[in-house]
């Protein structure tokens, strides 16, 4: 059992080390290599060109053949930079992290305003922008104690380094397995709890609405959870001004998440995401299967939306 440690020890050491050293490249170093394994991975091996040529095509049946094939290379650009982006994270200063990426003054304004409340918060987001870099400044800038609900990865070494790097600047990390638990425990504490909310989730507890041209499951954690504690719910999006610089926004989308009917909030935070999506497609995750199930048969229908009762089919 000791063997299995020193080696899981000695990998996640020499994973950081190599990375650590990476990360002390200057910015301009660091996007030639970007652009470098970008023309590999697009060009040359074209790593999930399928999934992500196919995603997009049916996201926007509008859009030429040329024009998916030019937000595809724009995101596997967007791609390479995000990746070592997140690995700069490892040695970038206070300073330059928050040259790098800024909160708006209302978003700021934001965040103020419900510390001075006295209320903690859900932030729903999207694997959208630099997401990673704006939790760091969330837990610069805000006095709010910032957790993100994330899963465990299934490599130890790189799961150790992904918290190492989270947890650089002050954000703290919680399991998604234990996110209500957690949150109750903190009741006590002014706090945002950060979802990142346009993961596929387990079919039989998700929301389905039309996102993107598709049906769609949406995570009901922010949902239920918010309506649970009552906690205020902020949409936050991480816009790209250039390359290696972003800025964060923030809305208060729900208030008073109890008074909500069935699905308000998922279909609310979803229609947002959307919209941010086709203004700017190339700076989201699309390399993901977000599609593999299809709607069930049978469903109920709500106000908002649809939540289905059976069993999903996986296509």
């Amino acid at each position: 059992m000791s063997g299995i440690k020193n080696k899981r020890t000695l990998s996640y050491y020499c994973l950081y080390g190599s990375l650590y050293v990476l990360s002390l490249l200057p910015f301009p170093i660091l996007y030639a290599l970007s652009d470098f394994v970008c023309f590999i991975l697009f060009h040359v091996f074209g790593y999930r060109k399928r999934v992500v040529v196919g995603n997009l095509r049916k996201s926007f049946p509008d859009k030429s053949t040329a024009e998916i094939e030019e937000i595809a290379r724009r995101f596997y650009s967007y791609l390479c930079d995000l990746f070592l982006e997140m690995f700069k994270t490892l040695s970038i200063s206070k300073a330059s992290m928050l040259r790098h990426c800024q909160m708006s003054p209302e978003a700021l304004a934001v965040f103020r305003e419900l510390a001075d409340e006295g209320k903690s918060l859900i932030l729903v987001c999207g694997h959208y922008g630099n997401w990673e870099w704006a939790g760091n400044t969330f837990s610069l800038l805000c006095s709010q104690r910032l957790s993100v609900i994330y899963h465990p990865l299934s490599s130890p070494a790189f799961d150790r380094l992904m918290y190492t790097m989270r947890t650089r600047f002050g954000t703290g990390l919680i399991e998604m397995n234990s996110t209500f638990k957690v949150m109750v425990k903190q009741k006590g504490t002014v706090t945002a709890t950060a979802f990142i909310a346009d993961q596929t989730p387990f079919p039989e507890r998700a929301y389905w609405t039309e996102f993107l041209n598709q049906d769609t499951p949406i995570f009901m954690g922010p949902e239920t959870i918010a309506r649970k504690l009552n906690y205020p719910i902020v949409y936050t999006s991480v816009q790209r001004i250039k390359r290696g610089y972003y800025r964060i926004h923030a809305e208060r989308l729900v208030d008073k998440p109890a008074a909500t009917r069935d699905g308000e909030i998922s279909e609310l935070h979803t229609r947002r995401l959307e919209r941010d999506i086709i203004a700017h497609p190339e700076i989201w995750l699309w390399s993901h299967k977000r599609w593999k199930y299809s709607r069930p048969v049978q469903s109920v229908t709500t106000p908002v939306g649809i939540l289905h009762t059976t069993t999903p089919l996986k296509t």
